[in-house]
Formats: structure tokens, C-alpha cells, sequence
């Protein structure tokens, strides 16, 4: 099996469209298609396709527990996470595996889905590089959050960066070596005191690999594009905010900055800083953020 595709499907209205895209893009000759999905759903009308493995979960398990099930599945020698609501480029997973090396999680770059064509979103840009905010307290609490970084993708835009070192990644696609992997980050961490059912997945992931020695890598020669979710669809109910924002979910969020920048988590070969040093200057990080840090007394 050359790659295993897992798609979290948390009462998606766009399930097969995104399975449809990944099955009518790929160029792989033995790929698998792992979708999990409520058992409320599991009537649906799901892609029926040799590749296509469809099983259930539970309604506690969430978007980590579900991955970690799919993880256990998973035969390819690759593996890749899309979100339920995507779609790709031809060849995207040729492209991707021929240009990941063992220790790289690869990320390919991002465009937005229009609502009415099902398309690329064309007056939208095209997101590349990101960069870890630094963490300042609001409603989610202290927060590493992913945001584009603008000035990177114009001084980088020469061919020669077509493959690239990346800070940091929104979380709705990234391929790596199914071993490397398993072996580096395993199973995520889903515990109510941790990082809970949903969040902080690609900080999870993508610090295991700096932090632990790997790299997270920009790939420019290939794409997908993500469903950006507006205030309509979450009125129209066909997407819920439930999950995202619950009691306790400002605690999972501050416990996750603590938990990285106050080099927290076993078995790294690299501090925290180490990172914001290899990507320094880095946007909206103070000089003396380190002191800025110790000040929040958290």
C-alpha cells in the first residue's frame, strides 16, 4: 500500500466531495481512503470505491480519537490527513511522496474553495509560509496560533523555494512516512487535561517534528484547497461551533504554550527556542519575548 488517507468526518455536509476529488486526483496505483464518520452516518450515501474503508465513531471520540483509530488502520507506507470539507490538485499525491524525504512532514500550499463553484476561490491568495503568534491572552486563552506569513512568501518566491523549511501549518492537509511518523509524534494526545478531542493538532504534530529533529516542509509544486467557513454556514447549521467552543477549551489552548514553550514535552532534541531562533525575525514576537513570557505568570 503506497498511501493511507485519513478524513475525520465530523458531521460533514462536503464528505464526498472530498473523497471524490482525492479519488479522481490521485495518480497512485494502491492508495486507501479512511473516513471516519458518527453511525448516524454511516447509512449516508459514502463514495462506494474499492478504496474507500469506512468505519465509525463514537460522538466522544472527536477529530484526534478518530485519526487515531484511522492511524491504527492504515497500511500505506504514507500517510496523509485531509479535512472533510477539501479539494486537490492532479497528482497531488504523486507529487507530495516523491519529494518527502523519511524525517519531513510535507505540507503542499493552500488556496480557498468557493462556496457556489466548488473551485479554487480565485480573488483569494494562495497561502504558503506560516508563523507560530506568539501567545496573548484573549477569549481561547494563551494561544500558538498559526497565521499566513505574508512577508516570507514574497521574499521566497524564487523557484529555489519550491520546496521549503515551514514554521508552522493550519492542520486541514499534511502527508509524512507513515513509520517516521508513528515513531515521532504516535497517536495524539486526546486527553481532557491535554490538548482535549480537537485542538492543537498541528502544534502537537508540527513541534514533534522541529523539536524532535524532523522537519515540517513547504510544498509548492502542488496543492489543495480548504473550505473557509464563514458566519452564514454556521447559521445555516451545516457547520457546527460546537466542538470548537466548549467550558474548559481556553484551559486545553493555554496549557498547549505552556506545555511547548516552557520545553515541557519529553524527549526532544531541541528546546523552544530553538525554533524561534531558526525563524527569527519572526512576526509579532518581541525581542525580550521570553520575559514577556515568565510576566504572564501562568
Amino acid at each position: 500500500m503506497d498511501l493511507s488517507i485519513i478524513v475525520p468526518a465530523l458531521r460533514e455536509p462536503y464528505l464526498n466531495r472530498t473523497v471524490d476529488s482525492i479519488l479522481k486526483n490521485s495518480e497512485l496505483k494502491n492508495i486507501e481512503v479512511l473516513v471516519g464518520v458518527y453511525h448516524s452516518e454511516l447509512s449516508d450515501k459514502i463514495k462506494n470505491d474499492p478504496r474507500v474503508r469506512v468505519f465509525e465513531q463514537s460522538s466522544t471520540l472527536g477529530m484526534r480519537g478518530t485519526e487515531n483509530i484511522a492511524l491504527d488502520m492504515a497500511r500505506g507506507k504514507y500517510i496523509m490527513k485531509a479535512d472533510a470539507h477539501c479539494i486537490f490538485a492532479p497528482g497531488f499525491d504523486k507529487v507530495m511522496i516523491e519529494d518527502c524525504a523519511e524525517d519531513w512532514l510535507m505540507i503542499p500550499k493552500r488556496y480557498s474553495i468557493d462556496f457556489i463553484t466548488w473551485d479554487i476561490k480565485k480573488n483569494w491568495p494562495v497561502v504558503e509560509y506560516e508563523y507560530l503568534a506568539f501567545p496573548v491572552p484573549d477569549s481561547w486563552g494563551y494561544t500558538l496560533r498559526g497565521a499566513p506569513w505574508h512577508e516570507r512568501k514574497a521574499e521566497r518566491a524564487d523557484a529555489k523555494y519550491d520546496i521549503d523549511d515551514l514554521m508552522i501549518f493550519q492542520g486541514s492537509c499534511w502527508l509524512a512516512n507513515r513509520k517516521y511518523f508513528m515513531n515521532r509524534v504516535g497517536y495524539l494526545d486526546d486527553r481532557k487535561e491535554t490538548y482535549g478531542s480537537f485542538a492543537m493538532e498541528q502544534v502537537e504534530v508540527g513541534l514533534k517534528y522541529w523539536l524532535g529533529g524532523g522537519k515540517i516542509k513547504l510544498n509548492k509544486n502542488t496543492w489543495y484547497a480548504h473550505l473557509h467557513k464563514t458566519k452564514n454556514h454556521y447559521k445555516s447549521r451545516l457547520f457546527s461551533h460546537r466542538y470548537k467552543k466548549f467550558p474548559g477549551m481556553d484551559k486545553m489552548y493555554t496549557w498547549t504554550s505552556k506545555h511547548w514553550i516552557n520545553n515541557e514535552e519529553p524527549n526532544m532534541i531541541y528546546k523552544f527556542k530553538w525554533l524561534i531562533d531558526k525563524f527569527w525575525p519572526v512576526p509579532k514576537w518581541p525581542e525580550n519575548w521570553q520575559e514577556v513570557w515568565k510576566s504572564y505568570n501562568l
